[in-house]
């Protein structure tokens, strides 16, 4: 195995046939827990300590792939202009939730991580948990968290909203697009914007909505409040 994980080619491929297996498995199987973030991380993590590569090794690897974050995100932009009425029409309502989830978000994960001892890197690190990790990272080094801890709280929080969120929606009975949206673009960031994207235009628009106007809020706010 050494001449293969030594290929400059090894962690993009490792990277790519990771998530194309992940989703093979989540579509065959419909499962929510077998999100394909989770089952890929899981299979690539597998296959590294199994050939005996470090993650700096992997990481430097797979640059190319982070490269295309940058581009993605900024694709986010066009289910936003296409329903730009549709967001310009629920202004209030849009403001409102994302103010009321983004505080309830941080009040609920500070006082159950108090209420449970936690030290106070650890619950700095859980405090940006429900951003997108290149903005939950920096935000938490800024209030006196660990980034790498921040990086896997963000993970969790994605997976586990996804996982959850459309059953939970559909508990309550919430059918809207919008809503579906906000919501998981709050409690689930990036991957729940994947998984809204899926639902349809206008759900994945407010998702990106959401996980954009989050994260610039708490990237400004979070500092200035808990520093």
């Amino acid at each position: 195995m050494t001449p293969l994980t030594h290929h400059p080619l090894f962690s993009i491929a490792l990277t790519l046939a990771a998530f194309l297996i992940a989703a093979w498995l989540y579509r065959r199987s419909g499962w929510l827990l077998l999100q394909p973030v989770l089952v890929s991380v899981t299979l690539i993590v597998a296959i590294l300590l199994l050939c005996g590569v470090d993650y700096a090794t992997y990481r430097a690897g797979a640059e190319p792939v982070a490269w295309l974050l940058g581009p993605a995100t900024v694709a986010l932009a066009v289910p936003l202009q296409h329903n730009i009425k549709r967001i310009r029409q629920l202004f209030w309502p849009v403001l409102i939730t994302l103010t009321a989830g983004g505080v309830l978000s941080v009040a609920l994960t500070l006082a159950i991580g108090w209420a449970l001892g936690a030290d106070w890197s650890v619950v700095m690190s859980l405090a940006p948990k429900f951003v997108t990790m290149p903005i939950a990272m920096p935000v938490a080094e800024q209030i006196g968290g660990v980034a790498s801890l921040a990086a896997v709280m963000v993970m969790l929080t994605g997976v586990i909203g996804t996982a959850m969120g459309p059953l939970l929606l559909r508990w309550a009975g919430v059918e809207h697009p919008a809503a579906r949206g906000l919501s998981y673009g709050i409690n689930a960031h990036a991957i729940g914007t994947a998984h809204a994207l899926q639902e349809g235009e206008e759900c994945g628009a407010f998702a990106a909505l959401a996980m954009s106007l989050l994260g610039i809020g708490t990237a400004l706010l979070l500092p200035l409040l808990l520093a």
